[in-house]
């Protein structure tokens, strides 16, 4: 797989991503999606996210900072988004941390996102599992979500994330493992959340969302792994990021994946 074949279509679109996210990735998200190419915009009242949605390129979803008009928002724009053909990304932040976070992340589920994209136990929570999240963090391993990723793509019809150190990717019947990243990227906040709508900008101009996600990951994390070489913390490293996101080209993201697909 050349994941550069799904690089460069969505540089010379500069797709349109809708984000409906949380309070604190706004602005890494925004920096993110730029830096790569894409066109962001975060539109959340409920007034416009169903209109927004329906002109956008892709939406994507994240439940990090809950609320009664968010999700509503959320819900008529996931309704908006698939009504007019455009793929949707689900990020279930925290799925299994409350009662309310279950109840509204099964209410957008019934929506039929066409990825989710979550750490293990976020996933395993939405499999109907018992995760063992810390808050917004994983406690399971991704190899524990394996299992339940493919039956969560099997039985919503769409395709399944779990990222971890090694990410697995799977619709149901193919799967991947991405191996790219860096150990600093966890100590960011807001990367992961990122990283959905790396994964909405790279489905906006594919046919096929699981090689599409396949590419967004690997293209994230040779980024993360060019950023690592100059960076000593954290600071620096969210510095080098953006940068390295807009320098990783087609040849050096091809070079440089490492993409196990079965």
């Amino acid at each position: 797989m050349q994941p550069s074949l799904f690089l460069t279509p969505m540089r010379q679109a500069a797709p349109l991503v809708h984000n409906i996210t949380n309070y604190v990735a706004m602005n890494v998200m925004a920096n993110v999606l730029l830096a790569a190419g894409a066109s962001p915009a975060m539109v959340h009242a409920r007034e416009e996210a169903s209109e927004f949605a329906g002109i956008a390129s892709a939406l994507t979803i994240n439940i990090g900072t809950l609320s009664p008009e968010w999700v509503t928002a959320m819900l008529q724009a996931a309704d908006a988004a698939r009504g007019a053909g455009k793929p949707w990304v689900f990020d279930p932040v925290a799925a299994g941390a409350t009662a309310y976070r279950r109840k509204e992340s099964q209410l957008l589920l019934e929506k039929r996102p066409a990825i989710i994209r979550g750490n293990a136990s976020e996933i395993l929570v939405l499999a109907g599992e018992a995760g063992a999240g810390k808050g917004v963090d994983a406690a399971d391993s991704v190899a524990a979500a394996q299992d339940a990723a493919q039956a969560l793509a099997q039985s919503h019809g769409c395709v399944v994330i779990a990222t971890g150190q090694i990410d697995f990717v799977t619709d149901g019947a193919r799967t991947a493992a991405v191996r790219n990243g860096h150990e600093m990227m966890p100590r960011v906040t807001a990367l992961g959340c990122a990283l959905t709508g790396i994964v909405g900008a790279f489905a906006a101009v594919a046919k096929d969302p699981f090689e599409a996600s396949v590419a967004a990951l690997a293209y994230y994390g040779v980024a993360g792994e060019l950023a690592g070489r100059s960076s000593r913390g954290p600071g620096s490293f969210a510095v080098a990021f953006l940068d390295a996101l807009m320098a990783v080209d087609g040849a050096t993201l091809d070079a440089n994946a490492k993409i196990d697909l079965r």
